[in-house]
Parts: structure tokens; C-alpha cells; sequence
């Protein structure tokens, strides 16, 4: 920082609820407004194409994916039909974990021909669906569909359809539907109280803190089963890997346009019914903590450009597309200078459903596009489709596995936690392995990182003088996010050109009381020059928070509040960030005199961890580190309101994986024992052993060590 002493900042003040804070306001869910805009240039998206990715890609538990073990596919039951076959298939995309459907092929395939990938909705047993004469006849009076016998299935429908244009179809189930039977369908879509029998530190279940804190979530599963689906297509040798297609409509709308946002292997992507500003999928299985933190579909489906893609409107969510949202993306596609190539098909006029004017408007933009050499526009034709008992995957020969096993589920989730942890302290050993992924993951996990900490100004409220220091009261102000801190500096008369800040759950007290005295072991910094800064964090002034706001939904699910906001401990790591931005760039302190040498910070009790994550982000721009764990662990909160609790938290190595992105940078460490083994191992392999000094001392005894390390 230009033209800046070293100085004390020590938050002293009662802070109440701010109006210029926005944190105060409403939290947003998932019916809010979720506009795009695309960056001014190229480069600039690319660098948020990446973030967005990775934030998919951390939020669905696939950061780093789950190794990929043997698909073991079974492919059986062939059935003739007019052009084409159909058969049943089952896989593995984790050990003992079954992705259920059916592979369509056209007969005579000459040379490599097309995949199609085809997910379903929420539509009950949607693949083995017959529609009822009843339904039929209003879809057929509105024009949604045409034919009495081959609109009572539209799955089989699309399947032949796109078969018989020399396609390879792979439908899947989704999670609890048809075939998939191992999560039930209750638990996957229909979830909304917590288990306490799968609410533990060992052996937890779906929608519990811990898979949260795991980033392990129905939408993850759901997600990883249609990249292993991608895997199973392209290991069909006739499949042509430049012509692979993936569509679906409203929760299938879902997982195409995140299958085509994190997987380039797709080249044509039609989500339908789901891109939109408005809601953004309502199910458990479309949600995830951390998924939509200041962004959403749209944005998601722009992640897919500039390859073609194309989109609908409905009488539903989607109907103000072409006016917000669509505008958007062509813009963007026509920086790529590929603005045909992204479609919208205008609908407003059926309700919400993949019909068959949509059907046939995705068959027509596949043909453009993979040159299949069709008729344009391309239209079904009337068939008889298959009753489901032809088209279930289990039978005598393929035995179901059990239904909707609770040790099936906990050994899942376990399977993925030891997988994690594997690849996870790989990573970590080495420094390239914390720089891209631990720190990427972390990025995601908090909301922020330091570049975009904020353009961050002073607002003073009270100048005191204090013998050897003076005292400034005021507010830290970031303009860019719209947040505050309240301050205190206090300016030593004899600056050293070093700054503490010395940070704990019980906010200013901690440094200092109501009546002015101070910590001892701060006065001790400020005799020595050194400058101590002091703060409450968001919403630790006054009472403390025994429990953090949800939004206004009754099921107990964690990512319908933390997929659309930051969880507290987030946003107290950001008011940390905003003071070291400040500390570093601003020279409009209240003691603009040069001679800044060090900033350092250190973190007591509940503080601890918000400071590890703080100095792992900030990297260089904090010189030193002080922190006090009490042996915290992320995988230990269970309750999802609590304070500390952190969606990914756990999965990153807890603790210890945010406490070693401190490496090579000096680091003062209790509470976590004399030799922490992942830290330990992490400081020896960046050679900067000797910069770390564990504490193992008595409590009391802490501060006042770690103030002596601070002021050396």
C-alpha cells in the first residue's frame, strides 16, 4: 500500500444493522431474477467461463472428478423395430451405483454416425410411461402432439425419431425413476426433513450437513451419471465423437445444459423449458449449495458457446426469454462471430413440456448441424411404441439391486469421501497441487477471491488521541459488493511500518472493551509500533449468532438457501478480505504516511478458521499468520443453520487443507497439535519447514506467544 503508516485498527464500536450493508436485505432463492451479462470482451468471458465451470463443478462434488472406475455395461434384450433397435442397458458409474435405460441404434450403420444423449423430467417412471387416452386427447386438441399411438410415449417417440435419422440414443433415468431404483424417489425429488440417522459425523446420508460440507448432493449424482453416459456413448465404437447431442426438457432441461457447461465432448445442446432469468428449478435434484452464487442458467447455458445450441420458450418460467436472457446469449454468440448459432423456439403458447413442434424443432437443428441429410423441417411419423414390460432394464437374468437401501446410500456417499480424500491429499503434498485445486476449490467455497475483493474506501467517524496512538473510528466501505465494516485505527506516534490484524469470534472485545482498555498482548504490538487492527466481522457486533437465516421454504434442504448465497462464515471471510485489499491498495487511511513493511493476521477461537481461509485466498498480499484452530472441523457442524457451517468445507481436507494454503508464508499454528501431518507435509515439500511454529502450550498462554512470533 502507497503512503501508509502502520497502524492499529480496532473495532470498538457497536454496529447495528446497516441499510447500506446488502447483506441486511432479503435472502435470494430460487424464484429471484438471474440476468446475464456477457463480459465486454472475449478474453474477459473466458476468464469467467472458467470460474463458472469450476463452480458447477465444486458444487456437484466433481472438483476433482470422482475417479472413474469400470462402466461394466450390460447391454441386453435386443428388440427389432422398423429401422432400428432397442436394447437395455445398465452400468456402473461408481462402484455398485446402476445408471438405468435404453440404447437405441439404427440398423445398417455404415462408418461413425451420430449420439444423442436424452434426459427426462420429473415426469413419474417417465421412460416407461404410457400416457393415458385422456391426457393424449388434450395434448392432441392443443396441438402438443399428433399422433394417437405414438404420442401416448414421447420418450420412445424422440428415441425412433432420431434413430431412424442414423442416431445412436442413449435415454437414461433419472435418480428414483423407472429403472434407477437404488435412491428412492422420495428421498431424491421429494426430500424435506432431515434424518437424524443420517445426521452423524460417520456415515451420513444425502441432504445431511455432511454430505453438504461434501459437496455430495442429489444433483452431483445425477450429474455424474450423465458424464458417465457420455462416457458409455462414446465407448460404442460406431459413435462419432465430433457429433455427440445432449436434450431434455424441465429437470432434464437441467442436467443437459450443465452436461454441456462442464463437458466439451458434448457438441449441440438443447435444454428445454429451464433456460430462463426466472426460476431456476425447483427440485432438490436441480439444486445444489454453492451452484448458483451469483449466476445461474442463463449463464450456465452460455457456457456451452459458441457451440450450437438451441432453446425454447413455454407458457411457464421461460416465457420472457426472448426479451431477457436470449438477447444476451446472442450477443455473446456473436462475439464468437457464431450468432446463428444459438436458437430459440418460441412457444409461450403450450404449457410446460417437451412437445412435439419443440421435438421437432431440435430434430431440424440437428440435422443443420450434424448434416444427417433429412428432410427439413424434420417431423415424427405415427408408430406403435413398446408397452414398458419391454423395456425394463431388470429381469430374472438381471436381477434388480435392492430398493432404496439406507447402507447402500451410506456407502456410497462413503466411496465418494474416501475417493475425495485420496485424490485430495495427493493434490495437497505438492505446491502445484494446492495451486490448482485446493485454492481453485476454495475460491468457489467462499465466493470470493483477493483480485476481486473490491474497490474498498474509509469513512471516519471519530478521531481520538490516545498518548501514543491515536484512535480512528469509522467504516470500511466496499463499493464493488455493497458491504461494510465497521472500524477503529489506532495510529501509533512511533510507527514501525508493521500491521496485525488481530481478529476473534467475540468481535472488538477482544481487543478492546467498552471502556477503552486494551489487550494486553495488543498493547504489547502498539508499544512496539506495531499496528493491531481489529474488527466485527458481519454480524458479530451485539448478541451472537446462534443460527444463520434460510429462506422461506419448509424443506430442510441446505442448497435451497446456500445455492443462491454465501453462508456466513463466507461472508465474514470477505469482510477480512476487504480490510487486507484496503491495508495494501488504499492510501486514504486515516494515517497516510509511508512506510508499510508487513501485514499480518491472527485469528482466535472462531476466528481461526475465518482467517485461514482469509490468508489461503489473499496468498501474498498477507505476509505472516497466526491461528488459533481449537481443533475445529468443518465435518463436525451438524446442524446447516450454524454459523460455522460451510457447504464444501469438509471436503477440501477440512481445516488443515485451508490451514496449508498458508505454505510458504511464515505461520504461527495452535491447535492442531505439535506435528499436524498435512500442514507438516506441506511446508516441508515448499522447503519452508522452519516457517512454521506449532504451539502446544496452555490455552492462556497463546496470545501471548504468539504476540512475541508477530512482534519478532
Amino acid at each position: 500500500m502507497k503512503h501508509f503508516i502502520a497502524l492499529v485498527v480496532l473495532l470498538c464500536v457497536t454496529v447495528t444493522a446497516s441499510a447500506e450493508d446488502v447483506r441486511h436485505q432479503p435472502l435470494k432463492d430460487l424464484n429471484g431474477y438471474f440476468p446475464f451479462n456477457p463480459p465486454a470482451s472475449l478474453e474477459q468471458w473466458e476468464t469467467r467461463k472458467e470460474y463458472v465451470r469450476r463452480q458447477i463443478l465444486v458444487a456437484t462434488g466433481l472438483w476433482p472428478m470422482p475417479t472413474k472406475t469400470p462402466l461394466n455395461p450390460v447391454i441386453h434384450g435386443k428388440i427389432q423395430r422398423d429401422g432400428y433397435t432397442v436394447e437395455k442397458v445398465y452400468f456402473e458409474s461408481a462402484p455398485g451405483f446402476f445408471v438405468t435405460g435404453n440404447l437405441y441404434r439404427p440398423t445398417n450403420i455404415q462408418g461413425k454416425v451420430p449420439g444423442v444423449m436424452l434426459a427426462h423430467g420429473h415426469h413419474k417412471d417417465a421412460r416407461l410411461d404410457i400416457t393415458s387416452d385422456s391426457s393424449l386427447r388434450s395434448l392432441i386438441a392443443d396441438g402438443a402432439e399428433r399422433f394417437e399411438r405414438a404420442g401416448r410415449s414421447t420418450y420412445q417417440s424422440q428415441c425412433r425419431q432420431l434413430a431412424q435419422m442414423g442416431c445412436v440414443v442413449w435415454q437414461w433415468d433419472m435418480l428414483g425413476d423407472s429403472d434407477s431404483i437404488q435412491l428412492s424417489r422420495e428421498l431424491v425429488h421429494g426430500f424435506a426433513k432431515q434424518r437424524p440417522e443420517m445426521n452423524t459425523t460417520k456415515d451420513w446420508g444425502l441432504f445431511s450437513p455432511q454430505a453438504e460440507a461434501h459437496c455430495q448432493n442429489v444433483m452431483g449424482l445425477q450429474t455424474l451419471n450423465a458424464v458417465r453416459g457420455l462416457d458409455f456413448l462414446l465407448s460404442l465404437p460406431e459413435v462419432d465423437s465430433q457429433r455427440v447431442a445432449v436434450t431434455g426438457a424441465s429437470g432434464g432441461g437441467t442436467q443437459t445444459m450443465i452436461l454441456a457447461a462442464i463437458d466439451d465432448r458434448v457438441k449441440l445442446s438443447f435444454p428445454v423449458v429451464m433456460v430462463s432469468t426466472a426460476m431456476q428449478g425447483g427440485c432438490t435434484c436441480e439444486n445444489a449449495s454453492l451452484l448458483r452464487v451469483n449466476t445461474g442458467n442463463v449463464e450456465f447455458a452460455a457456457l456451452a458457446a459458441p457451440r450450437p445450441q438451441g432453446m425454447n420458450t413455454a407458457d411457464d418460467w421461460t416465457k420472457e426469454m426472448a426479451t431477457k436472457g436470449f438477447p444476451e446469449l446472442q450477443q455473446l454468440y456473436a462475439a464468437y462471430g457464431k450468432q446463428g448459432d444459438v436458437f430459440l423456439k418460441r412457444g409461450e403458447h403450450f404449457p410446460h413440456n417437451y412437445n412435439a413442434v419443440t421435438r421437432s424443432a431440435f430434430y431440424t437443428f440437428l440435422n443443420k448441424h450434424f448434416k444427417l441429410g433429412s428432410q427439413a423441417p424434420v417431423i415424427e411419423h405415427d408408430f406403435d411404441p413398446l408397452p414398458p414390460e419391454q423395456l425394463t432394464v431388470w429381469d430374472d437374468q438381471h436381477p434388480a439391486p435392492k430398493a432404496a437401501d439406507p447402507d447402500f446410500e451410506r456407502n456410497l456417499l462413503a466411496w465418494f469421501t474416501e475417493d475425495a480424500k485420496q485424490q485430495l491429499s495427493a493434490a495437497a503434498s505438492t505446491p502445484e497441487g494446492l495451486k490448482n485445486v485446493i485454492l481453485p476449490a476454495t475460491e468457489v467455497i467462499i465466493g470470493r477471491t483477493y483480485a476481486n475483493a473490491g474497490d474498498v474506501t474509509w469513512e471516519l467517524d471519530e478521531k481520538q488521541d490516545r498518548g501514543d496512538y491515536v484512535q480512528h473510528t469509522g467504516k470500511l466501505l466496499n463499493k464493488t459488493h455493497g458491504e461494510e465494516v465497521n472500524v477503529v485505527w489506532l495510529c501509533p506516534k512511533q510507527p514501525s511500518g508493521r500491521v496485525v490484524l488481530w481478529l476473534d469470534d467475540s468481535g472488538k472485545t477482544a481487543v478492546c472493551s467498552d471502556d477503552g482498555s486494551v489487550n494486553p498482548e495488543v498493547q504489547k504490538l502498539v508499544q512496539a509500533g506495531v499496528a493491531v487492527v481489529g474488527a466485527d466481522l458481519f454480524l458479530q457486533s451485539g448478541e451472537a449468532v446462534k443460527q444463520t437465516r434460510v429462506v422461506e421454504n419448509p424443506r430442510e434442504f441446505a442448497g435451497y438457501t446456500f445455492g443462491y448465497n454465501p453462508a456466513l462464515f463466507a461472508q465474514r471471510t470477505h469482510d477480512v478480505l476487504s480490510i487486507v485489499s484496503f491495508l495494501r491498495h488504499s492510501d486514504s487511511g486515516p494515517c497516510p504516511t509511508p512506510g508499510l513493511k508487513s501485514v499480518a493476521v491472527a485469528g482466535w477461537h472462531g476466528a481461526g478458521p475465518i482467517v485461514a481461509a482469509a490468508g489461503g485466498l489473499a496468498g501474498d498480499a498477507i505476509d505472516r499468520t497466526a491461528i488459533d484452530t481449537q481443533g475445529f472441523r468443518f465435518g463436525q457442524v451438524l446442524d446447516y443453520r450454524d454459523p460455522m457451517f460451510l457447504p464444501g468445507g469438509a471436503k477440501y481436507l477440512d481445516l488443515p487443507g485451508l490451514i496449508a494454503l498458508q505454505a510458504p508464508r511464515p505461520l504461527w499454528l495452535a491447535g492442531e497439535g505439535s506435528q499436524p501431518a498435512t500442514i507438516t507435509a506441506v511446508y516441508k515439500a515448499a522447503a519452508q519447514a522452519d516457517a512454521l511454529v506449532t504451539f502446544t502450550g496452555e490455552t492462556a498462554q497463546q496470545q501471548a506467544a504468539a504476540c512475541e512470533w508477530l512482534i519478532k
